[in-house]
């Protein structure tokens, strides 16, 4: 019999399994290994090398921003600064160098209390960004033109972000202590290779995966202080706390669900706490901007907008898309109270995100980033990870032909809006593809590729192995198998013995 054991006899096991090779299990990783000798063979020398894979991952990591970098070099030499659409033409669009004048950086104005001139009376940035953008600019060489200056702007939060791309790529790696090697798909993600340097959203990215790997630590702690950081930098981390509470929930984990809570507040306040004091006015731009914020690329809504002759107020488009988020919500929690194995943290982790991004009413092209290491993490598979990311890089063309058509006058070089209406279509058919997968997974947990290969839930720390204490439906009866039709091992709590069973 295959009976449930307890945490703490699933972590004590004598025989550790072997790391997980994707060339064994993933039959694109298999195909893809051939550009260097094919899938690992039985007699490999696993560890025996300096090239560790951490440092493999991190490496190719590095090497994909480069390109990035590259690919931004048409817009570097001169379509930032000549001619309205040859930077969207290019697809080589970034933030950066614009704001270095266009948010008082070159002016020496201190982001939040400075009033700024124009529009935009304050950075509308949450403080953590702000203050890396305000140490970018400290690096920044005063002297020159103001080309000059912004090329080297851009180039020192370049350099800035690489770190943060570098220490995303390491954490992934990390996280999933027998799957070191799934990393490679953010390593190797096009999308975030040419996103990542369009705005700063890498560094609540990087703080995000950082929190994720010591939440799988036991680390709950720290994991609060990193997602409190990253909440500081970029709003959406603090989404994931909701799936967290529901899984803590459904395995009686409250005292560490209450650290880790604590942790983020208190991280949250030491950040904003000086600005919000001193400069409330600057420190509420970002909320205020994002409340009043009309709707924008990337949405449907968007779609809908730019089809109808009586579009809906920006008013009533926050209160449907908020109404849309707390439905998702919802449904994500009855997920993961009702599903027949506890999901794994980092698929719920996802589809909360993932939710945001299709509900709001902008989509901007960086925000792909977001997704990308927990995407990693939810579904380690390589054809269902460059669908998605297929689709993106579509969107990430689509916007700036759009925008390329848009700022050509009678020219109309690019692609019309109806074209574009179909790329944001792609994008969201993209991303609902990977949720629809996961849900899936969630559900028939023996299609879930990590549970596959014996875990139960490498990125859920103190979630691992622990038994439910409380569920809804047919989760709350005796542990069963979500698919009675599997050919393969069947998985409980722990991971399967050399004869297929459950140790």
């Amino acid at each position: 019999m295959c009976g449930m054991p307890s945490a703490e006899s699933t972590r004590a096991s004598v025989h550790e399994p072997e790391p997980v090779q994707p060339t064994h299990e993933d039959k694109v990783a298999a195909a893809g290994s051939e550009l260097i000798g094919g899938p690992l063979g039985r007699r490999a020398l696993l560890g025996a090398s300096w090239w560790t894979p951490v440092r493999v991952i991190a490496l190719v990591a590095i090497g994909m921003f480069a390109l990035g970098l590259v690919q931004k070099a048409p817009c570097y030499n001169g379509a930032w600064f000549f001619g309205a659409s040859s930077q969207y033409t290019h697809a080589c669009y970034s933030d950066i160098p614009h704001l270095y004048q266009g948010r008082g950086f070159a002016d020496g104005l201190v982001p939040y209390f400075d009033r700024l001139p124009g529009d935009m009376q304050y950075l509308e940035y949450p403080v953590l960004t702000g203050v890396f953008m305000e140490v970018a600019s400290w690096l920044t060489p005063g002297s020159g033109t103001i080309q000059d200056q912004e090329q080297w702007y851009w180039m020192v939060n370049a350099g800035m972000l690489m770190v943060c791309a570098s220490v995303i790529a390491v954490c992934v790696t990390r996280t999933h202590a027998r799957r070191p090697w799934d990393g490679l798909l953010v390593a190797l993600a096009p999308a975030a290779a040419l996103t990542a340097t369009i705005n700063w959203d890498l560094l609540a990215v990087a703080l995000t995966a950082a929190a994720m790997l010591m939440w799988s630590r036991g680390r709950s702690l720290a994991f609060g202080v990193l997602l409190g950081l990253a909440t500081a930098a970029k709003l959406y981390p603090f989404l994931i706390l909701g799936p967290l509470l529901v899984l803590c929930w459904r395995a009686g984990k409250w005292r560490d669900f209450g650290t880790a809570l604590g942790g983020a507040i208190i991280a949250w306040v030491v950040v904003n706490g000086p600005v919000m004091l001193f400069a409330f006015e600057g420190w509420s731009k970002f909320y205020t901007f994002s409340q009043e914020r009309g709707v924008d690329f990337g949405s449907f809504w968007l779609i809908m907008a730019q089809n109808s002759d009586n579009p809906l107020s920006t008013d009533t488009v926050n209160t449907l898309a908020t109404l849309l988020m707390l439905v998702c919500c919802a449904g994500v929690a009855v997920l993961a109270l009702t599903a027949p194995r506890r999901p794994r943290f980092a698929q719920l982790a996802f589809l909360i995100v993932a939710a945001f991004i299709l509900t709001n009413k902008v989509y901007s092209p960086q925000y792909v980033l977001w997704l990308v290491p927990l995407a990693a993490l939810a579904r380690p598979k390589w054809r269902d990870f460059l669908i998605w990311q297929a689709c993106e890089v579509a969107y990430f063309l689509g916007i700036w032909m759009y925008l390329a058509y848009t700022t050509s006058g009678d020219a109309h070089k690019g692609l019309p809006t109806d074209g574009y209406h179909w790329a944001i279509g792609l994008h969201l058919l993209g991303t609902l593809y990977l949720c629809v997968v996961v849900v899936r997974d969630i559900l028939m947990p023996e299609r879930d590729p990590v549970r596959r290969s014996g875990d139960d839930d490498p990125s859920g720390g103190v979630l691992d192995g622990a038994e439910d204490v409380f569920a809804l439906g047919p989760a709350a009866r005796p542990a069963r198998h979500a698919a009675t039709q599997f050919d393969g091992p069947q998985v409980e709590w722990g991971r399967p013995d050399a004869t297929g069973g459950s140790l």
